[in-house]
This record gives C-alpha cells, sequence and structure tokens, in this order.
C-alpha cells in the first residue's frame, strides 16, 4: 500500500513538473532560440533557421552520447528555472491585482478607477430615471431607453460592483464578499474563514479550490506573456503571443475571482447557522447584525459588550 501511494504521489508530482514548468518553460527557451537566431531582421526566414539546426546536429559535439546528454539535462534544467520563474513572477501578479491603494502610483490608480465607477453610476441612474418616466408616460422609445439603462448598469458592473476600492477589479471581486457580509450581517469574514473552511463538506472545499487554482493560473499566464513581450525586443512575433497571453490572464483572472468571490460568499450564507451553533451563539431568529457582532466578537477572541 506504502508503495502505491508513494508511486501515485510521485506520478502526480512528475505530471504538475511536467505541465506548470518543464513544457511551458521548454516552449519559452525554443522561442528565446529562435528570437536569437532570427531576430527583427529575418523574423520569417525558416530556412535560416532549419540551416542553424543542420549545423548544430552536423557538428562533431552532437556525435558524443555524453554532449547529447548534458545537453538535455541543460534544456531540461534550464527549462524548469525558467517555469519557477514565472511561477514566481505569477505570485507577484497575483500579489498586485490584491494590492491595497499604498503608494502613489496604486492610490492613482485607484483614484482613476473610482472616478470612472462614479461616472458610469451616473450615466446608469441618469438612464434608470429617463426610463423610468418614459414607462410612466407610455412612450414609443421606453422599450429602447430600458435597453440603455441596462446597458449603463453593465458598463458600471464590469468596473465594478460597487465603489472600487483597489488599484484593480481583481481586488474588489475577492474583497466584495467580506464587505457584503459586515454590511448584511456585521460578520468579520478574515476572522470566521478558517472556521467556515473547516465546516464545508468536501465538495465545497474542491470547488473553492479549484477557483483559487483558475486565480493563480491566470496570474502564471500573464507571467509567461510578460516573458513573450520581453522577447519581442528581439523577435516581434513574440510580442504578439505575449500580448495574448497577457490579455488572455487578465480576463481569465477577472473571471476566477468572481466565481471564487461568489463561492466565498455563498459558504458563509449556507454555514453561518452553523458556525454560530458551533460557538454556542443563540440564532433562532436567523442571523442579524446582533448575531452577526456576537461571532466576530467570538471569532477575535473579544469580551462581549456590556
Amino acid at each position: 500500500m506504502t508503495s502505491a501511494f508513494l508511486s501515485a504521489l510521485g506520478g502526480r508530482i512528475a505530471e504538475r513538473w511536467l505541465t506548470l514548468l518543464a513544457l511551458p518553460g521548454l516552449l519559452f527557451l525554443a522561442a528565446l532560440t529562435t528570437a536569437g537566431v532570427l531576430g527583427h531582421e529575418h523574423w520569417s526566414d525558416l530556412g535560416r533557421l532549419r540551416a542553424w539546426l543542420d549545423a548544430l546536429a552536423s557538428s562533431p559535439a552532437s556525435r558524443s552520447t555524453g554532449t547529447v546528454v548534458l545537453v538535455a539535462l541543460g534544456v531540461l534544467a534550464g527549462a524548469a528555472v525558467t517555469g519557477a520563474a514565472a511561477q514566481s513572477l505569477g505570485a507577484g501578479v497575483e500579489l498586485l491585482w490584491c494590492a491595497e491603494p499604498r503608494g502613489p502610483l496604486l492610490r492613482r490608480l485607484a483614484d482613476r478607477r473610482l472616478r470612472r465607477w462614479r461616472a458610469a453610476d451616473a450615466a446608469f441612474r441618469g438612464a434608470l430615471v429617463t426610463a423610468g418616466r418614459a414607462r410612466i408616460e407610455g412612450a414609443e422609445e421606453a422599450d429602447r431607453l430600458v435597453a440603455l439603462a441596462e446597458r449603463r448598469h453593465a458598463e458600471r458592473g464590469r468596473i465594478a460592483a460597487a465603489p472600487p476600492r483597489h488599484p484593480f477589479g481583481t481586488g474588489d471581486r475577492l474583497a466584495a464578499p467580506g464587505q457584503r457580509l459586515w454590511r448584511a450581517h456585521r460578520l468579520d469574514l478574515s476572522a470566521a474563514w478558517p472556521h467556515l473552511w473547516l465546516l464545508a463538506a468536501d465538495g465545497t472545499r474542491a470547488e473553492l479550490h479549484a477557483a483559487r487554482l483558475r486565480l493563480s493560473a491566470a496570474a502564471r499566464l500573464c507571467a509567461w506573456g510578460a516573458g513573450y513581450l520581453v522577447l519581442a525586443f528581439w523577435w516581434w512575433p513574440a510580442g504578439v503571443a505575449g500580448g495574448v497571453a497577457v490579455v488572455s490572464g487578465v480576463r481569465r483572472g477577472r473571471a476566477a475571482a468572481e466565481a471564487f468571490g461568489e463561492l466565498t460568499e455563498a459558504l458563509a450564507d449556507l454555514h453561518l447557522r452553523d458556525l454560530a451553533a458551533a460557538l454556542g451563539v443563540d440564532c433562532d431568529g436567523g442571523v442579524d447584525r446582533a448575531v452577526g457582532e456576537r461571532l466576530s466578537r467570538a471569532l477575535r477572541k473579544e469580551p462581549e459588550a456590556e
């Protein structure tokens, strides 16, 4: 049994290493080699690349088994190092997405998003009032005005569901469940989260874990895209791949953050009564603000208010 477990564990580690590090790293090394051989001047000259590969294959060193093995090991090691660097950069991208507006640059980005949201909110409210008046008056263009108000609402929602506080939308999407739970129940989600996690079923944890992994994968994709954008200084087609990767990573990151936030809030909504029961807090009348405040104080180990 132990041997089978170790074998399965080794297989999973190898598969994860191959998927996350080796294959993307090998692809990046191939692009790096192509950029070095072709450059901007011969960016599409496949014959030049083929000639370089033929010359490399016909060199005396390529006939030595030891040299081939060393080169292969070096390429794999380089791919792994490149993948590890991209993974670390992806973690930095993830931290940047969720960063608080500290420092002049991040504060300017947060203020800019807030101004855009307020302008979109004003446009939505104006369109909503106009559509409501048209409905009451029975105007012929009422349906068009209602559709316009819906578009304005969607435009505001693409910026943020509430007044933004973070430099990037991902941070607002991840912080939204805590803000809504505080407004509705006065529950400190950061203090309650470990306890709610322990109360969740295995299937619920798996869904949350999958959403969290998708967020990390999106950040890694942005990191790889940044690497290809750097290669564009030597071989411009790499910039196309890098731009597509960055845009796709940002879009995937927003979707993953939205899904993770919704799952987090759903878990809290479904297990608040269980949490109250586990902590000995009476909630027969439902989880209102009074119950939420008692839960928050209990989780923070604060004394009861007199």
